[in-house]
């Protein structure tokens, strides 16, 4: 038993978001290859945010099994 019942919902207070914000959806393996290629592009470029690119396409192609 997860002793749980005894929460009420109605009385937690949760942090603040917006009307419109919603939480993202798990990519589908496509989007994570795409997603890949664009902060590859970016790591690649003389840009401000490669080095933070570079960084975020190593962790995701760590995690997403190869297109071929």
């Amino acid at each position: 038993m997860d002793d749980y019942d005894h929460l009420d919902l109605d009385e937690i207070t949760f942090a603040p978001m917006d009307d419109v914000t919603e939480r993202l959806a798990l990519l589908t393996l496509q989007e994570a290859h795409d997603l890949l290629q664009l902060l590859l592009a970016i790591a690649h470029d003389d840009h401000p945010l490669s080095p933070q690119a570079d960084r975020l396409a190593r962790e995701i192609a760590a995690r997403i099994p190869s297109e071929n």
